[in-house]
């Protein structure tokens, strides 16, 4: 059975929803809207009627093309106000077997171990390693015959507050929220593929006004963080440093940025203030602001990465994504600040009717939105509304629990639930007496027992 979607990426530069429809894991492109982000700076809120605005149009202009009238979506949450913490839980297993419903329990166990701050709230819990009885490093726990199993879980969580205006800009915008997701999590579903997540990976979006880190080894997340620099802020330096509107500067950036080659040559720029004269500018100067603000971004997620403790596990690199790659030399200049780790440079999947201009980097946030939706997320999580995803196809709380119905070998468990059904609407009836109780008139009941219970059926 298809189901239909809106997925909102809420970035600080633009925002872009789209409205698929997902049938199983297949998903299919609708329509979709972008707007200019306003009320936003650096991944939070900070005028809702703003941020309401820009979410609105952008959402209206996918209604429109996509002609459904979605009224829930699946929205990102920047990396700015999220914290991880890691916690562990421990069950015994009575039935010998595991079911979902005991990888539920041991998980919730661990959420109800971790030391949660009052002002955050958790958005994802994600399981990276499970222990059966004694045996370590279980990728599956699933079906195992087993006496006690054991997790470690990452939880990501967020403050109430930033969450809370997040939501009420959304729902001032028309639509409800039914699904949470981490930017960084969302980009890394985008572009990384069973290999490398199984290898281990670091994936870094370099957005707007914002950049995020997010490392993915074995099972699932392991790490985040994130940091208040993007192409924006190269924008302004170049203001800053050329005199020149930031208009100007966005457009000199976008036609001569370049990480690799330097040139010599002079470009003539309108200065601030004048609009007469017009300043030369050589292009050795532009080369050398851009250079100094992209180094910079990277040594800081460089110097994360290692805090991470986990660079040792990430075998398949580094992969870059987001607005900012689209630098020239970018993959190379991060490649020398993140020696003996292979880099690239990543678009997001290709899904069904994706459109030419979401092909971009800039975009991975809201493709990857939609993949978590159709299934794409960790192998087990207990996400923002408490519920449990998993990748099974059973779906009961436990196959256990259909033995109690004691159904005979030619009864299946749906005429089984029909009889009890019956059941339970005649116990709720009340007992009314009908013509057919009552005797007939003018005859002799021959049989004085038929006769003594017709009569308390009358009296009572």
């Amino acid at each position: 059975m298809s189901d239909t979607v809106l997925a909102i990426d809420i970035g600080s530069t633009k925002i872009c929803a789209i409205i698929a429809e997902i049938e199983g894991e297949r998903v299919q492109i609708l329509g979709h809207g972008i707007s200019k982000s306003q009320g936003i700076k650096k991944g939070a809120i900070t005028n809702i009627e703003l941020a309401s605005k820009s979410i609105k149009k952008a959402i209206n202009d996918a209604k429109r093309i996509a002609g459904s009238n979605i009224s829930s979506a699946t929205v990102s949450i920047s990396n700015a106000y999220a914290k991880s913490l890691n916690s562990t839980g421990i069950v015994n297993i009575p039935h010998k077997d595991i079911s979902i419903k005991e990888i539920n329990r041991v998980m919730q166990t661990a959420l109800y171990n971790a030391n949660v701050p009052n002002e955050y709230e958790v958005i994802h819990v994600l399981p990276y390693n499970f222990r059966v009885d004694d045996q370590d490093f279980i990728e599956d726990p699933f079906g195992m015959n087993a006496s006690r199993m054991e997790v470690d879980v990452n939880i990501i969580m967020t403050q109430k507050s930033n969450l809370s205006n997040l939501k009420k800009a959304v729902r001032s915008a028309g639509v409800e929220i039914d699904g949470i997701v981490l930017s960084g999590y969302a980009s890394s579903i985008a572009v990384t593929d069973e290999d490398e997540k199984e290898l281990g990976v670091a994936v870094i979006d370099l957005g707007g006004q914002t950049s995020n880190l997010v490392v993915h080894v074995g099972n699932s997340i392991r790490y985040n963080d994130f940091l208040g620099v993007g192409s924006n802020h190269i924008t302004n330096d170049l203001s800053m440093a050329l005199h020149t509107p930031l208009q100007i500067a966005e457009n000199v950036k976008i036609r001569h940025g370049n990480l690799i080659e330097t040139s010599n040559e002079v470009i003539e720029l309108p200065i601030i203030g004048d609009e007469e004269n017009r300043n030369g500018v050589s292009l050795e100067i532009v080369h050398s602001v851009i250079f100094a603000r992209v180094e910079e971004a990277l040594m800081i997620l460089e110097k994360s990465l290692e805090k991470s403790a986990l660079k040792e596990q990430i075998g398949a690199g580094i992969i870059l994504t987001g607005g900012m790659t689209k630098l020239k030399g970018i993959r190379e200049l991060a490649q020398s600040i993140f020696p003996a780790m292979p880099v690239r440079i990543a678009k997001p999947k290709e899904v069904g009717g994706l459109f030419e201009e979401l092909k971009d980097p800039a975009f991975s946030t809201v493709v990857g939105l939609l993949l978590y939706r159709a299934g794409q997320h960790t192998q087990y999580e207990i996400n923002f509304n408490q519920e449990m995803l998993h990748s099974k196809s059973v779906h009961t709380d436990d196959l256990g629990d259909l033995k109690l119905h004691h159904t005979e070998p030619s009864q299946t468990v749906t005429e089984v639930e029909e009889t009890e059904r019956q059941q339970e609407k005649k116990e709720e009836e009340p007992s009314t007496i009908t013509f057919d109780d009552l005797p007939d008139i003018g005859k002799e009941n021959s049989n004085p027992i038929k006769k003594l219970a017709n009569w308390a059926k009358q009296l009572f």
